[in-house]
């Protein structure tokens, strides 16, 4: 009994320790790609018996791997035309169909809650049969629901300290509110800009830099019409280099995010790693940021954003104390990418 349960416990270690390739869902990385992306890859590829493999069409469905990791399904199935579009989605079957075949675990990372909105019944299908062939789930918090009953991992986001570090910071412009990001409809910017301007006249000195690329140009439109003729917002409508979010970022006393939804916030990440108090909807995913990093970095508003809110925001800013820097040492890359090493063994064994 004894030499048996020796032989299965060297089986285990040497399971344990054999090479695996992981083929990410994205590619190799380009301009402007996501950090989270580039961050974990290197995070894995640090580690010993690991391969990171980017993602392409014909390595998907002709290479060979063990695990499929994927981030954002609904980027495989959407395209820039109704012809792409249909070529991915047809591929997307073939992919699905390989792996079924071949045994290959998907691991999926749950970065939003929910499906999309405005897709087609064909992409809702297709995201489903993603849904039902998870083998595990890794969620970057604890409060995110997996739509069924599958092995579940929580690998908390890591942070961007590392990502832009390497840029020069700008020192805080007093009363300067700042917003960067990609500007959205469920980002709130318009409420924001529209507050903003709400206290003109009982807040001088306030200013608002506003810097990110529109979804579409209709709402570019409305948020340049509801600045108006405000002299003290800034307006940068475009695509920013890290360079140019980091300014917007350490030139602000405080950062605004008044998303209408939240619940993974990579902006806030960004901007707690950059050194800057950040005011965002009060919900039970921010206040337990709130709780990690420590007191006066994370602001919490409840309803609609308003003139009052922001004023009040920025006056605890000043006052309140808070530590040097704000408590991340939950999110190191090192142990997002041991964590995430573990994920795939644990669904190779």
């Amino acid at each position: 009994m004894t030499l048996v349960a020796s032989h299965k416990c060297n089986d285990r270690e040497q399971k344990d320790h054999e090479p695996i390739t992981v083929l990410q869902s994205f590619p190799v990385p380009r301009p402007h790609s996501n950090p989270y992306t580039e961050l974990l890859s290197r995070s894995l590829q640090n580690l010993p018996d690991v391969t990171v493999a980017n993602f392409s069409w014909a390595r998907a469905i002709l290479g060979q791997y063990d695990v499929f990791h994927v981030h954002w399904p609904e980027i495989l199935v959407d395209g820039h035309s109704p012809v792409k579009k249909a070529v991915r989605q047809m591929l997307t079957l073939i992919l699905l169909a390989r792996l079924g075949a071949k045994g290959i675990p998907i691991v999926r990372t749950m970065h939003n809650v929910g499906l999309p909105q405005g897709i087609s019944r064909r992409e809702k299908f297709l995201l489903r049969v993603f849904e039902r062939r998870s083998a595990l789930c890794i969620r970057l918090n604890p409060l995110t629901a997996v739509p069924r009953k599958v092995p579940v991992v929580t690998v908390p986001h890591g942070d961007y300290r590392s990502w832009y570090g390497r840029h020069k910071t700008s020192r805080p412009v007093a009363g300067q509110l700042g917003y960067v990001g990609l500007v959205r409809r469920y980002k709130g910017v318009e409420a924001l800009v529209e507050a903003f301007t709400a206290t003109s006249g009982n807040q001088p000195g306030l200013t608002l830099r506003v810097g990110g690329r529109p979804s579409t140009t209709e709402l570019a439109t409305a948020i340049k019409s509801l600045a108006g003729e405000d002299a003290r917002i800034h307006l940068d409508l475009r695509q920013l280099s890290d360079g140019e979010l980091v300014d917007i970022v350490t030139s602000s006393e405080l950062v605004v995010l008044p998303y209408r939804f939240m619940h993974n916030s990579a902006g806030a990440l960004t901007v707690l790693s950059l050194g800057r108090p950040v005011l965002m909807p009060d919900n039970e995913v921010n206040r337990c940021l709130r709780e990690e990093v420590g007191p006066g970095w994370v602001y919490l508003y409840a309803g609609d954003l308003g003139a009052e809110t922001l004023v009040g925001a920025l006056q605890a800013v000043r006052t309140d104390c808070r530590s040097a820097e704000p408590d991340l040492s939950h999110r190191e890359w090192d142990e997002t990418g041991r964590l995430h090493l573990e994920a795939y063994r644990k669904v190779l064994s």
